[in-house]
Formats: structure tokens, C-alpha cells, sequence
């Protein structure tokens, strides 16, 4: 197969920028990168854009119109985040009745197999009701370990990541067994305190579900679970960058502070289509101004959020773009034990994102393949 040579870009390594970089990809892999005069081969220039890793989205919902909710979209949703930059990603369920959740674990299956999608993301069901958000807390459940196993055995080895509240009875030997199972356990819609929290960590979390959201503010007399997350360097914090679910400058600090901080969307099917009202797994959802809430006037109900703007929002903020995009894929990448993904140096994937000079999506290569 001939060789493809990216030219003339500034190009994020795992080491540092390379600022007259050049990439050489073959079978869909990075064969070689380094400065100054590229080697023979296919040469495209990239006119000293800048170059970083595809980004590794670990939560989202969908997009483009299409729900993860239902496997039959899971493909067009995959390709609307592709189209933003995000070459490896979760499919992300929100709670929904047993049967249903189980049959849209099975559903997916395929398309983790294939490739389409990384895993998938359990939300819900073990969520707390004082803090479900954006889930029908009429079909909240303890994390009853028949039922985890049965969700489990449906996503046959796919299921990478499920959110667990840790103050429902059962949540400490529920993240245990997960852990046992090489599945991320992560905390999030929970309201449980500092000590619980801590005690969920021992048994095993490893991921905070949006950090902040879907949880109690952090007190200065009661720190209840955010502190926890944040002071232990066994838990990785995941951060909805929009403006809206966080301040800009909060986001800022966790970034400069934490380095396993991960950038995620927790995108819905809404993403990319203007306001409207939308379904959220049986709950209705309004778009206004681009922001989701629930029809009610409640809670949140996702974002509306691509990945690429995560980066932008991050740097306006004042963060590095080499650390926004790091967020966007070297550290997602590490939760989830993905060796190939996330970074760009010899042997890894040809997951890369061309950006303009706003950092606006310029093209993306995924496994090799232009894919805008």
C-alpha cells in the first residue's frame, strides 16, 4: 500500500510539537513522524495547521438527529461526531426500562465488534433519585448484581464503562465486581458524601461522571463527592465544556490542577440540529439557544456539545491547546485501556484532526481514511 505523507503541519506529539512536522501513514497506522523535509510517498501539505490526535469521546448520547438510544442509529450518530473530530467513542445509554436497556446493549454489539463505536456507557439505571438529571427516576434501581451481570453478558465484553451511584444499597460490591469484570466504574449522579465516595474509589471507581453535574456543590463544611473525586489520582473527572453545565474558568482550574481530567460532550441526539424538542429515552427534551433541558423547566438534559468545541472552549479559557487536546484524547484513551488511540506517534492509529486557525475542523483521518 502506498504511503501517505502529511507535510508541513504543526503536529501534537506525546512529547511536544513538532512545528514543521510530518506524518507517514500506511495500513491505516502511523508509520512514521518527525521534523523539517518529509520522505517520499503521496504528500499532502498541510500548510502549517495545526495537527492533533481524533479525539476520544468516553459519554455521548448521539447526534445529527440520531440516538445511540436505538442501534439502528448508532452509525449516523458515530458519523456526525466523526465529521467533528471524534474518531473513538462511547456509546452512552441513558436509563430506561431493563428490557429495553438490555435489548439496546445487544443491539450495539455489533458495532463495537466492528469497530463503529468503542464500547458502550451505561448510564443509568443505578442512579441516585435525588440526583437522576435527566433520567426517569420512576425506573431507577439498586445495582442488584444478577441485573449488572445480565446488562453485562448482553454487551458480550463491550460494555466499558457503567455509572453507578455509591450510596444505593449494593453500589460498593456492585463497583467491585465491575472492577473484577475490567469494566470503568465510574460515580456520578449521586449524592453521596465524602466518605462513601471515598469508600466507592477504594472498591474500585475510576471515573467521575461529568464531574460537578448531577451531584452536590462542593461545601466548605460538607465536600460531599467532588472533593473525593478530584483529590484522588486513581479517578479520572470527566468535564462538559459547553459554557453552560460548567463555568469556563472552574473548567480552567480542573485542567490546570487535575491532569486526569477528560473533555466529553454528553451529546444527544439534538447535537447539530437547532432547537426543537426531542426524546430522551421516553422523556421530553427542549433545545432552546442550544441548550437541553427537560420540557418541565428541570434539570439538564445533555449537551448539545461536539468535541472540537470542548477544545476551543478550553483554550478560550486559557488553557494550552497541546493540554485541550490531551483532555480530548490521550487521557480519555488511558481510562479505557486503548493502547492504539489518543496519541500520535509509530504504531498507533491514524486518528488525527487538522485544525484551522480558530481550531475549527479542517479534515479528520481515521484508521487512515479522509473522513471530511
Amino acid at each position: 500500500m502506498t504511503t501517505q505523507v502529511l507535510s508541513g503541519g504543526r503536529i501534537l506529539t506525546a512529547t511536544g510539537w513538532l512545528d514543521d512536522g510530518w506524518i507517514a501513514v500506511r495500513d491505516g497506522r502511523v508509520d512514521a513522524l518527525g521534523d523539517g523535509p518529509p520522505p517520499p510517498g503521496d504528500t499532502i501539505e498541510l500548510g502549517r495547521d495545526p495537527v492533533v490526535p481524533g479525539f476520544v469521546d468516553l459519554h455521548v448520547h448521539g447526534g445529527g438527529g440520531a440516538s445511540f438510544q436505538d442501534p439502528a442509529q448508532a452509525r449516523a450518530a458515530r458519523d456526525f461526531h466523526l465529521g467533528h473530530g471524534t474518531t473513538t467513542m462511547l456509546a452512552s445509554l441513558v436509563t430506561a426500562p431493563v428490557d429495553d436497556l438490555v435489548a439496546a446493549t445487544a443491539g450495539l454489539v455489533p458495532l463495537a465488534r466492528a469497530g463503529v463505536i468503542a464500547g458502550i456507557h451505561l448510564e443509568g439505571p443505578f442512579l441516585a433519585t435525588s440526583h437522576c438529571g435527566a433520567h426517569d427516576p420512576t425506573l431507577l434501581l439498586d445495582p442488584d448484581p444478577d441485573l449488572l451481570e445480565t446488562l453485562l453478558d448482553a454487551g458480550e465484553g463491550t460494555v466499558r464503562v457503567v455509572t453507578i451511584a455509591p450510596e444505593r444499597p449494593g453500589a460498593i460490591a456492585a463497583i467491585a465486581l465491575l472492577a473484577a469484570r475490567g469494566v470503568v466504574a465510574a460515580i456520578g449522579h449521586t449524592g453521596a458524601d465524602l466518605a462513601r465516595t471515598r469508600t466507592a474509589i477504594d472498591a474500585g471507581a475510576r471515573l467521575a461522571t461529568h464531574l460537578f453535574n448531577g451531584m452536590p456543590a462542593m461545601g466548605h463544611r460538607d465536600p460531599g463527592p467532588v472533593l473525593a473525586l478530584l483529590d484522588d489520582h486513581r479517578v479520572t473527572v470527566e468535564l462538559i465544556n459547553d459554557g453552560v453545565h460548567l463555568h469556563p474558568d472552574l473548567v480552567a482550574h480542573v485542567l490546570r490542577t487535575k491532569k486526569s481530567t477528560a473533555l466529553i460532550t454528553d451529546a444527544i441526539s439534538a447535537t447539530g440540529m437547532g432547537d426543537g424538542e426531542v426524546r430522551l429515552s421516553g422523556l421530553d427534551v427542549l433545545v432552546e439557544s442550544g441548550v437541553a433541558r427537560l420540557a418541565n423547566g428541570g434539570s439538564l438534559a445533555g449537551s448539545t456539545l461536539t468535541m472540537d468545541a470542548a477544545v476551543r472552549n478550553a483554550v478560550d479559557a486559557g488553557i494550552p491547546l497541546a493540554d485541550a487536546a490531551r483532555a480530548a484524547s490521550a487521557t480519555p484513551a488511558a481510562v479505557l485501556g486503548l493502547d492504539r488511540v489518543g496519541a500520535l506517534a509509530p504504531g498507533m492509529d491514524a486518528d488525527l484532526v487538522v485544525l484551522d486557525a480558530r481550531l475549527g475542523v479542517r479534515r479528520v483521518l481515521a484508521k487512515g481514511r479522509w473522513v471530511r
